[in-house]
């Protein structure tokens, strides 16, 4: 099994920040002129995540591609980290923006578009009721508040590396045995702890453990881990997810947020879940701030008979802008023109292609890494076996490998998301683009393992 060189890996790297320096002097400037007014150089501090000196700024995109503004194309596979997994700026989308924006963009009250949405929303998710909000983090926020209003419980359940937006109460691990706040979690109001359990995916038995005080409002999960790396559910452990949380009246919430790559209706669909309640935010919209969540009509019921009018904008659900005319009007568009069962069967074939072509390289070079899909995701993680749950999927975790692995490929024209190695695949997105990809991702290990 082949080992990594740390000094051979270092000194690549290096060679590579200086080959990335000397190519992008235009975004250096930008990046500079930036610090002066933008807090740390960037609109929002996920920025700083990749793995260059500074990022690169970005002048256009189109489809699977993106200009930076030193003229670099770039193959993108990051896709705003699921945001634009849609593609850059899909035609029907970009119409409806146009059309809606001209006759207005937000009224604090609805349009037809917003009955076409609930309508569609209910026949892909299965689940009848729905409300519309900016983000997907707004959407689990509002879900939890609503759990925790009709079951009368305090506590909420999440699994170990688990990411939900930035929710208070999700932003908790395990450390130590020891459940806590996430590492880098800025200025808690309270130790999460206080108000979650968190315990591992694919763990039955901690999982009735958890529930048996019957004191958690719902549950809120991914129905695969994503943010982790990708980690597949067990056979038999949503169907004891089901049952454990019907059984103890815990709600279930499941977060499709990144999940939607599985089909039109997400994993929930595909695999024919139950969940009471279900989010989802970035591609609805193609891009523009949207997100959606639903209920089951007994939930709604719930909702409905402890919810007044008079209190309506003070509950803290809602927002002035949630729901607003050209959010409603790219949701519609995206998911009547782009989000479509056609797309994923081009996409989700193509993620196959990826899975395939780097799995070959990680066995030629006898690599301990793996390779993981789901639908039109892709991703691969340096572990030799695929995790079962998030503390063995952090565990592999390798920083200086992870921007080794991340600047080589932007210098060669590809961008991966800055999180982890996960790659996504939009409608736009070609076998030639693939292939490249599966060259690249060769010339990257040979030289470093050579």
């Amino acid at each position: 099994m082949t080992v990594i060189d740390r000094v051979r890996l270092n000194t690549f790297f290096e060679g590579e920040r200086q080959d990335f320096i000397a190519k992008h002097p235009k975004s250096q400037k930008l990046a500079e002129r930036a610090k002066e007014s933008l807090l740390g150089g960037i609109p929002m501090n996920w920025m700083q995540r990749w793995a260059s000196d500074f990022p690169i700024f970005i002048k256009e995109a189109e489809g699977a591609y993106i200009t930076d503004v030193d003229g670099y194309r770039y193959l993108d596979l990051c896709l705003g980290d699921t945001g634009a997994m849609t593609g850059h700026s899909p035609p029907a989308t970009v119409k409806a923006i146009i059309d809606r924006a001209r006759k207005g963009i937000t009224f604090m009250l609805p349009t037809e578009d917003a009955i076409w949405v609930g309508e569609e929303l209910s026949r892909r998710f299965g689940l009848p009721y729905w409300q519309i909000a900016m983000t997907a983090t707004d959407a689990n926020r509002f879900a939890i508040r609503l759990a925790r209003q009709i079951t009368g419980r305090k506590l909420i359940l999440v699994f170990n590396w688990n990411y939900h937006g930035t929710v208070d109460e999700t932003l908790i691990t395990i450390s130590n045995g020891v459940p806590g706040p996430r590492s880098g979690n800025i200025g808690p109001a309270i130790n999460p702890a206080v108000t979650t359990r968190v315990i591992e995916f694919n763990d039955i038995a901690a999982l009735e453990e958890a529930l048996a005080q019957k004191d958690i409002a719902c549950i809120l999960t991914e129905p695969v881990l994503t943010n982790i790396g990708i980690v597949h559910p067990e056979p038999g452990y949503h169907d004891a997810l089901r049952d454990i949380t019907r059984n103890t009246g815990s709600l279930l919430i499941l977060d499709e947020t990144h999940t939607i790559c599985t089909g039109p209706g997400g994993y929930t669909r595909a695999h024919n879940l139950q969940p009471d309640m279900l989010t989802m935010g970035k591609p609805i919209a193609s891009g523009v701030p949207a997100a959606i969540y639903g209920f089951t009509a007994e939930v709604a019921n719930k909702i409905c008979m402890q919810t007044t009018a008079e209190y309506s904008d003070t509950s803290g659900i809602g927002g002035t802008l949630s729901g607003n005319a050209l959010s409603l009007a790219a949701i519609r568009a995206t998911l009547e023109h782009v989000l479509t069962q056609s797309a994923y069967d081009h996409t989700i074939p193509l993620a196959h292609r990826f899975v395939k072509g780097v799995s070959s390289v990680i066995g030629e070079y006898g690599l301990p890494w793996n390779a993981q899909q789901l639908g039109c995701r892709a991703e691969y993680w340096f572990q030799q076996k695929p995790a079962r749950n998030g503390a063995e999927a952090a565990a592999a975790v390798d920083i200086e490998l992870d921007q080794y692995m991340h600047l080589a490929t932007l210098n060669r024209g590809i961008l991966m998301t800055p999180f982890h190695n996960m790659a996504l695949i939009s409608p736009q997105t070609t076998e030639e683009d693939i292939d490249y990809h599966t060259k690249v991702f060769r010339e990257i290990v040979e030289a470093l393992v050579c």
